[in-house]
């Protein structure tokens, strides 16, 4: 009924959201809170996805599997579901000798946990890894190789990568150990609902990851890992809070682990959750033997890193101050 102040587009045109008027066939995509040109690409794992009217227009590429382990316990499955588990046990991480893999298994990933003295924090990882004719044990940094059929032909490689210890089998998994808590497994994705074990049975759903060895989905974290023990003599733990009696180590952990919801990784957060590897972090940090011990903290900080790296977002987060590493020395 009046006039109003103000800017509008002539017909035909809209705005953009910077102020121009542009037709509407250029309107922009969004991806992670940021606004993409049509004919714009972006890498959604392994997949590129091209913007064209509004939408985004994707290949369909089959991606390989990734489960992560590292610092108190903490868990990524094939299929994406974070838990944590903490045992005392030889479990099976991942393998493909499972009831819903028709072809033969090719191999078998066995983890146990080394506990800090007395405390019940995990410090390093011990590993055996079974193939069809040969195992292999990781174990501080050792690397031991036994061969259970000599003349038979090897079907994987190990290979020293900076701080990482890599297997990789000719079948398509690949084994990264950074000899201490971290441990990311990869399989091909011909492997697509052929695993099974604590990474799961990347089959792409994430609710049955909690299968048993008996078959049945378990709704206690805490059973489903237990049911994957090699040995069933061994006790179960009972996982407490590390932070609940450390109010002083808990407010430093805090402080510290801030750095995962900084602004230093602002441009992963829109992609990657920030927030269970916050609090991830600060569990390890009140879990560690003392407050000097940063390791538990930069693991943390370094699961984070990766899981933004697998999103398409590199950061480049240590300093000489921050959990440094030392490239020459590797290199």
């Amino acid at each position: 009924t009046e006039c109003v102040s103000g800017c509008m587009c002539p017909d035909g045109l809209v705005l953009d959201g910077s102020g121009r008027c542009i037709p509407k066939d250029q309107c922009p995509c969004v991806h992670g809170g940021h606004f993409y040109k049509p004919g714009e690409t972006i890498k959604v794992d392994c997949n590129t996805c091209t913007c064209n009217k509004r939408q985004w227009n994707c290949t369909d590429h089959p991606c390989k599997g990734t489960c992560t382990v590292y610092g108190n316990g903490h868990y990524m499955s094939f299929d994406g579901e974070k838990f944590d588990f903490l045992g005392d046990c030889d479990y099976i991480l991942a393998q493909d000798f499972c009831p819903n893999n028709m072809d033969a298994g090719t191999f078998r990933i066995v983890i146990q946990n080394n506990a800090c003295g007395k405390s019940p924090s995990i410090c390093s990882l011990k590993i055996t890894l079974i193939f069809e004719s040969s195992e292999i044990r990781l174990l501080e940094g050792r690397i031991q190789e036994i061969a259970t059929d000599p003349g038979a032909e090897k079907n994987y490689k190990v290979d020293l990568r900076g701080g990482y210890i890599v297997i990789e089998t000719n079948q398509g998994m690949n084994f990264m150990w950074d000899q201490k808590t971290t441990v990311v497994v990869h399989v091909a994705p011909s492997f697509q609902g052929k695993v099974c074990g604590l990474c799961g049975d990347f089959d792409g759903r994430s609710r049955n990851d909690f299968t048993t060895r008996g078959q049945s989905v378990e709704m206690s974290i805490q059973e489903f890992g237990n049911s994957w023990k090699i040995t069933s003599t061994c006790s179960n733990i009972n996982v407490t809070d590390p932070c609940a009696d450390q109010p002083f180590k808990s407010a430093l952990g805090q402080k510290h682990c801030s750095i995962i919801k900084s602004s230093i990784f602002e441009a992963c957060h829109s992609k990657v959750n920030p927030i269970p590897y916050y609090e991830s972090c600060i569990s390890d940090f009140c879990g560690c033997d003392s407050v000097g011990d940063c390791e538990c903290f930069c693991t943390s900080v370094a699961a984070y890193s990766r899981s933004c790296s697998r999103a398409g977002v590199c950061v480049d987060w240590r300093t000489p101050a921050i959990c440094p590493v030392f490239c020459d020395y590797y290199n």
